[in-house]
């Protein structure tokens, strides 16, 4: 009964966006609603934690969260208002008219490299918005924005997901550094058969003609065993903050590489050529997003440390059981204040006003307005869920089932805790230390299970609530969350039975040195 009533805020949501198609603030309320109650009269939750819970998960939502989306947004509506978005698309044209090929580098390439600087959906909400201008349709730009948006953010945020995952799982006495390699390691090759599937799929998505298919199946795996070499490599001998980034520069530059020797630059003549000062103009926007998350990211720490100690708000919120859930904005750091900076002095460059640039931000803060109460529920949903213990219940209800077979089933509680909570890295906060514990039940390689919880949870981020509100936010779609929903899950639901068969495999056949 425990675990039946765990389950049903997300068989609510499943059931209201997918099968009812209601829309996403809709869904969003009415579980939020029946989790509060199942929280208050199945799991013994007080009202004042209840409230803390929700408290607390809703100022999880609008930082960092909704931030981010309102500047990713931002980023592309000033290109629009500057016009610049279209020397942008000639570039696009003018590497390759392919339409797989624009596709792939938007989404696998370019939102990798998002992904892996940035995280929290800036590699949903660009790509997608990009791909709408080049022409593609929006219901198709955000599905594959969804797709491709998953091998890259177990290391998203210059590797936060596994970060915390390795201080969540580190053994006693343990050197956090070589567990992190490990760690690393073992999530690209639990994924290593996905990098050449993902793309494949992109490809095929946007052209299922039999006489590109010999073509798309060479490209991935061109591109897919690039992927795979600079991501391992990266992970083994550097960690956990570089592969999504290693990657995805040399899925770029592959990718590039094989538009211009097979299209040798037919390509060219189609498209309208720009001065070098117009084409560094037109990408300002997203140059100087780039450099400034580079900037303020791990790879230079003195810097990162003295900008995250110069302006930080924290304060605690005490919980009826004696605990305080805490909760802090590094604003020098901030995702959305760099997205912002990025996109305001780029848009200076171009040309806008100050006043405009302002005027595009506030329509940009209208235009969301469902997306706020479609986050806020949702995240306020998985924190209740979380400190009620229903997550944990849902968790151990699936160890106990599973047996022996549980490695398979590991990457779908990765996977389950995304689609609760929206973020790999929560998914690891909550179940990373359940998967190492089970493994010592079982006697498997705890960094074996505790990778395959990231490696499940980047195939839960194709059908998280979150991500799709921001993939129908950057294709002006609101409303459509269920549609959404119900295109992506087929994907979803293959990736995680192909990560759990590499992550069963590996331990049955003793394949894991």
């Amino acid at each position: 009964m425990t675990l039946l009533l765990a389950s049903i805020p997300v068989l609510l949501l499943i059931i209201l966006m997918a099968v009812f198609k209601m829309s996403g603030d809709k869904s969003g309320l009415i579980a939020l609603v029946v989790t509060a109650l199942i929280a208050l009269f199945g799991f013994d939750m007080n009202m004042q934690d209840l409230g803390i819970s929700f408290t607390y998960g809703a100022l999880k939502a609008i930082s960092p969260i909704l931030i981010i989306i309102v500047m990713a947004i931002f980023s592309y509506n000033v290109l629009l208002k500057t016009e610049k978005i279209e020397i942008i698309k000639d570039q696009f044209s003018s590497i390759s008219t392919d339409k797989g090929i624009q596709v792939l580098l938007l989404t696998w390439g370019f939102g990798g490299l998002l992904e892996g600087m940035a995280g929290f959906g800036t590699a949903v909400a660009i790509p997608c918005a990009i791909l709408i201008s080049l022409g593609f349709k929006p219901v198709f730009s955000a599905l594959v924005s969804l797709i491709a948006n998953s091998v890259a953010t177990g290391f998203g945020a210059v590797g936060t997901p596994v970060i915390v995952l390795g201080n969540e799982t580190l053994a006693e006495g343990a050197d956090i550094t070589t567990h992190l390699q490990v760690l690393s390691a073992n999530v690209v090759t639990q994924l290593s058969f996905l990098m050449f599937v993902i793309p494949f799929i992109l490809l095929f998505l946007t052209d299922r003609s039999a006489n590109k298919l010999v073509r798309n199946i060479f490209l991935s795996l061109l591109v897919g065993g690039i992927s795979l070499i600079g991501q391992y490599v990266a992970a083994r001998y550097m960690g956990a903050e570089t592969p999504a980034i290693i990657g995805s520069i040399l899925s770029i530059i592959v990718i590039v590489a094989y538009a211009k020797i097979t299209e040798r630059g037919a390509q060219v003549e189609k498209a309208k050529s720009h001065s070098a000062g117009e084409i560094l103009n037109a990408w300002s926007v997203y140059l100087f997003i780039l450099f400034f998350i580079i900037a303020a990211s791990p790879i230079f720490p003195s810097l990162r440390a003295t900008l995250k100690e110069a302006a930080i708000t924290s304060f605690s919120l005490p919980m009826q059981n004696g605990t305080e859930l805490k909760y802090s904005i590094e604003w020098l750091t901030h995702a959305g204040l760099l997205l912002f900076l990025g996109a305001f002095i780029g848009g200076l460059i171009q040309g806008a006003s100050v006043g405009t640039l302002f005027g595009v931000l506030g329509k940009t803060i209208l235009q969301l307005k469902k997306t706020y109460i479609t986050i806020i529920c949702l995240v306020g949903l998985s924190t209740i869920m979380d400190k009620s213990g229903m997550i944990a219940a849902i968790a151990a209800g699936l160890a106990a089932a599973t047996g022996s077979f549980y490695p398979f089933f590991a990457p779908i509680i990765g996977g389950l805790g995304t689609f609760i909570t929206g973020s790999d890295t929560s998914s690891n906060i909550l179940f990373g230390k359940l998967q190492s514990q089970v493994a010592g039940q079982i006697t498997v390689d705890p960094q074996w299970l505790a990778a395959a919880n990231t490696a499940g949870a980047t195939g839960g981020k194709i059908i998280s609530p979150q991500s799709i509100a921001i993939a129908t936010s950057a294709s002006n779609q609101q409303g459509k969350e269920g549609e959404f929903l119900k295109a992506s899950m087929p994907y979803a639901l293959a990736y995680l039975i192909i990560t759990g068969i590499v992550v069963y495999v590996v331990l049955e056949f003793g394949l894991l040195s």
